[in-house]
Formats: structure tokens, C-alpha cells, sequence
């Protein structure tokens, strides 16, 4: 009884793999949600205490003192620029993922859930531009 080895053609090549971000997508927007839900409700309720109670630059704290020259000195340290940027960024990307999920549960033909994911990108995108052109470019 003998054994013999036989060479078998080149393995053809099949569709290409997906990397494992795009494979698992779902599940990172999942964690996503969770984790800026919880940072946007942190960020917030930050911003909230300090900018109407806790501010130190008035004898008399309140939403009536918010004005122009309150945010322009405000936006004057690099801190608050950045807390500002990463409440913008994280809100959009945010809100923007809770739409796509609505998108994908309620347009039914790949058409309209085309135009749609379309539509809500390129607002996604005017809108962290404008934001941000505003916080970085505001004097």
C-alpha cells in the first residue's frame, strides 16, 4: 500500500475580505451610541452647571447674562473651545447614527435608503463643518 501526493490547483481567489471594522459595524455603532450617550449627558449637564450656576464671573449667575461677549470670552480659552468641539462632535455623530438606524428600520427599497443615508451624510458633514468653523474661527 503506497501513498501518493497529488499537487492540487492554485486556490482561486474569492471575494474579498472585509476588514473587521466594516465586518462588525453594527456592533461598534451599538457601543458607540452607549458610550456618547453617556459622555454627551456628562458633557451637558457640565455645561449647564457651570455656564448657569457655577460661573464665577458674575455676582448675579443666570441664562441672562449669556450673551456675545460672555461666549466671546468664554471661547477665548482653548478649554472651552474644546469642550464646546467635543459636545458638537459627539452630538452630530450622535444624532446622526440614530437617524441611519431609523433609515435602515423604516425605508424598505434600496433606492430610498440610498438617497436617504445620502441625504443625511452630506447634512452630517455641513453641519460639523459649519460648527466647527465657527468654534476654531470665532474672535
Amino acid at each position: 500500500m503506497t501513498a501518493t501526493l497529488t499537487r492540487s490547483a492554485a486556490p482561486t481567489p474569492g471575494p474579498a475580505k472585509k476588514s473587521n471594522f466594516w465586518r462588525h459595524f453594527e456592533r461598534h455603532a451599538w457601543f458607540f451610541m452607549r458610550i456618547s450617550g453617556v459622555a454627551l449627558l456628562l458633557l451637558a449637564l457640565g455645561h449647564m452647571l457651570i455656564m448657569l450656576t457655577f460661573d464665577p464671573s458674575g455676582p448675579n449667575p443666570g441664562v441672562h447674562r449669556v450673551d456675545a461677549s460672555f461666549v466671546a470670552a468664554r471661547w477665548h480659552q482653548p478649554f472651552w473651545r474644546g469642550w464646546d468641539l467635543i459636545m458638537l462632535w459627539l452630538a452630530q455623530l450622535h444624532g446622526a447614527n440614530g437617524v441611519r438606524v431609523v433609515i435602515d428600520d423604516y425605508a424598505r427599497r434600496p433606492a430610498t435608503r440610498l438617497i436617504l443615508r445620502t441625504l443625511l451624510a452630506v447634512s452630517a458633514f455641513i453641519t460639523l463643518a459649519a460648527g466647527t468653523y465657527a468654534l476654531i474661527a470665532f474672535s
